[in-house]
């Protein structure tokens, strides 16, 4: 057999393997100096990560609903919840006949959950059979923004600049914002999401990894702490929109400056 037609052939089925709108991140270790893993003996295998925050069109194509303040197809997802996001993880898993990363338990609250401000303590656990969608690991997280084995160890998410790769409070509504931050003033110069990929990518082809909506991570700082929150949003500071900034929420906290992005197993395709 022709070995062109061979390689085709391999070229083919190896694409059809990349899944759709999503980018392949070469696992290592972290070589950006300012992430907080730098020079400590974490490696992160490969795996997919979205390329674009989940957008309002393709939530209500999997949830059949939109919670969201600011409305527009290509407009980030927002107001969704820690435990919406789960959700949403296993029902676009299902719907694209993969096999969900999680297995959720409404009946059961989670002990081990002790944040007062979370209204719903699911237990919520990590099927490892799992080749569906998830939520990154902060450390999985922090590596892609950071730009991975690319990483020219940038400030923020694909440049020392952030008007170049952010939308954040200064720079998110009708005219640009100087001096001190005020609702007030975000409020009067209509702030808000913008639709994704409309700046700059990263390193690695991942667009608002910085600003735009700040994105769900699994994991959880400790138990009475809620869940990890990565990459700042377009009603934040300058200083949440850098890779290393985590903060976190309530699990079953929402707001119109929350979001994600998906990942998938590069190992499970």
């Amino acid at each position: 057999m022709n070995k062109l037609f061979l390689l085709t052939v391999v070229v083919i089925i190896n694409s059809c393997k990349q899944p759709g709108n999503m980018v392949l991140i070469n696992g290592g270790s972290f070589t950006n100096i300012h992430s907080n893993y730098y020079s400590q003996a974490v490696t992160i295998p490969a795996f997919y990560c979205s390329r674009f925050e989940v957008t309002q069109k393709e939530w209500r194509e999997v949830m059949g609903t939109n919670p969201v303040t600011f409305k527009g197809d290509q407009l980030p997802v927002e107001t969704v919840s820690w435990y919406d996001c789960i959700e949403y993880c296993n029902k676009r898993s299902l719907q694209e006949g993969l096999q969900p990363c999680y297995t959720i338990n409404k009946e059961i609250r989670d002990t081990a959950n002790t944040n007062e401000l979370d209204t719903l303590k699911w237990t919520v656990t990590i099927n490892r059979h799992g080749n569906g969608y998830r939520l990154p690991t902060e450390a999985e997280w922090e590596y892609a923004a950071g730009g991975g084995q690319q990483s020219r160890s940038y400030a923020y998410s694909g440049s020392n600049f952030i008007n170049d790769i952010a939308w954040f409070w200064q720079n998110s509504g009708d005219k640009s914002l100087s001096g001190n931050w005020s609702w007030q003033a975000l409020e009067k110069n209509k702030n808000k999401t913008k639709p994704v990929g409309s700046k700059q990518p990263n390193e690695i082809g991942l667009y608002d990894m910085s600003g735009n909506v700040r994105e769900w991570c699994w994991d959880g700082p400790e138990p009475s702490q809620g869940r990890i929150w990565k990459g700042g949003g377009w009603m934040g500071a300058d200083f949440c929109c850098e890779p290393a900034f985590r903060a976190s929420y309530e699990a079953s906290g929402k707001g119109p400056d929350q979001g994600f992005r998906v990942c998938r197993d590069a190992q499970r395709l």
